[in-house]
């Protein structure tokens, strides 16, 4: 299979990358192209604006919580696909000190690993010929990254163009677009990075706008030219996507939790799993048939006092819980404990199920890919099991007073204190699950 493909990335975060990515994805779909958007990196956001640009599920790419099989394996999501486009995270080689499996989870590692050419979108706000200096430097730092050019963002006037320009034109990178300044077209954000695709009424419409931007100011004949073929390396003997921790498996989908990574759904349908939808915020009980319980990440702090009081889904819950496996993640996890507090300082009873309180009021970020060895089973996955993920919250664990679930480790091997927690049927952990470590 061979998909010729693109990393659209940036210096840094907030250079308008997503804006540039919406836009050339609904551009070439509406030009009748079926394109395959990725992200590279932990993000659980991005990928649903990306499905409602183009029409096509976008999956991560991690080189370092994938093994390189579970890489080849959501590449080969392109087949069928004209295009490849893959958005990249933070700066093009941001990640972390040390590597993983295949990599340190750098965008420009996987460019470099699919064979993607790079799509450098430079915020030239407040420079002129020096941004030449700072493209030159991203392009010749790794001489194996396959670069083709950029799209500048935040021109002032055609006057800025020009100087730029002929800084870029003096180096021998080629100018792919060049973009106005269009403050409107930024989508709003929060604090765990953009606003979900589902909250937006205007989405529609903001893509269009996006689209409608790329067309005008951006050479797409030129962008879709230096489109590199896909290279795909087969690891081992036939790689497949995460095996599914129960055969049917109640899964929590609504505003308040809506953080799952879409591989781990596509792999647990693709085995045979039977994915039983339901929402807590509408007071939804999960299904009485399911072996297991899964509460995703997202916003819990946000809906507390809806779900302290949604009567029916705390009961089945419960009742789940009394013989059967029950999962949380990040959000999922405040949740199962006793109580929330949020930002107000008010607290809100939770399910009880594990001793955890959390608190809001009390904000600290934490942010990290996280190593983590399970010490007791957690559904299907036996102890000993040893998964990799990413954390990223801003709530302050109060009381803990359940048994570690697992041993947890950042990056660089560090202990990690978020180890999560077990009683009974019950698991919880700050971590959102990517993969696991053959």
């Amino acid at each position: 299979m061979s998909v010729p493909g693109l990393m659209i990335a940036a210096p840094a975060s907030g250079t308008g990358k997503t804006t540039v990515m919406l836009g050339l994805l609904r551009a070439f779909h509406e030009d009748g192209l079926s394109v395959q958007p990725f992200k590279n990196g932990p993000d659980y956001i991005d990928p649903a604006f990306h499905r409602a640009a183009c029409g096509r599920a976008s999956f991560n790419l991690d080189s370092w919580a994938m093994a390189g099989g579970l890489l080849d394996v959501l590449a080969v999501e392109a087949r069928g696909a004209d295009l490849v486009l893959a958005e990249g995270s933070m700066g093009l080689y941001d990640g972390v000190a040390s590597f993983g499996a295949a990599g340190n989870g750098a965008s420009a590692d996987i460019a470099c690993r699919f064979g993607w050419p790079v799509v450098l979108v430079l915020d030239v706000s407040g420079q002129a010929q020096s941004a030449a200096a700072g493209a030159l430097g991203f392009r010749q730092f790794n001489p194996q990254l396959p670069f083709a050019g950029v799209i500048l963002n935040r021109v002032a006037s055609p006057r800025h163009e020009r100087l730029v320009r002929k800084g870029l034109d003096a180096a021998g990178i080629p100018v792919l677009g060049a973009l106005p300044r269009r403050d409107d077209l930024t989508l709003p954000e929060r604090h765990l990075g953009l606003v979900q695709a589902e909250e937006h009424p205007d989405l529609e419409q903001r893509i269009a706008e996006c689209a409608a931007f790329l067309r005008a100011h951006a050479d797409l004949d030129a962008i879709r030219a230096a489109a590199g073929a896909s290279s795909v390396a087969r690891h081992g003997s036939r790689p497949m996507l995460p095996a599914p921790p129960a055969q049917r498996i109640a899964v929590a989908r609504d505003a308040v939790f809506s953080f799952l990574y879409p591989h781990l759904l596509e792999g647990w349908r693709r085995a045979g799993a039977e994915i039983l939808p339901f929402s807590p915020l509408a007071n939804e009980a999960p299904a009485k048939e399911a072996d297991l319980v899964w509460l995703p990440g997202g916003y819990p702090e946000l809906y507390a006092g809806v779900i302290a009081a949604a009567a029916t889904f705390l009961a089945g819950l419960r009742r789940h819980a009394e013989t059967r496996p029950v999962h949380g993640e990040c959000g999922g996890y405040m949740v199962l404990g006793e109580a929330l507090v949020d930002k107000s300082g008010e607290r809100h009873l939770m399910a009880g199920l594990l001793g955890l309180v959390t608190s809001f009021a009390q904000r600290r970020m934490h942010l990290g890919y996280r190593h983590a060895e399970l010490q007791v089973p957690l559904a299907r996955l036996a102890a000993g099991t040893r998964l990799r993920g990413h954390e990223f919250h801003y709530s302050t664990i109060l009381e803990q007073t359940d048994a570690p679930l697992a041993r947890v480790t950042d990056a660089d091997g560090a202990p990690v204190p978020e180890t999560g927690s077990h009683r009974g049927h019950v698991t919880g952990t700050f971590f959102h699950m990517i993969g696991m470590v053959p």
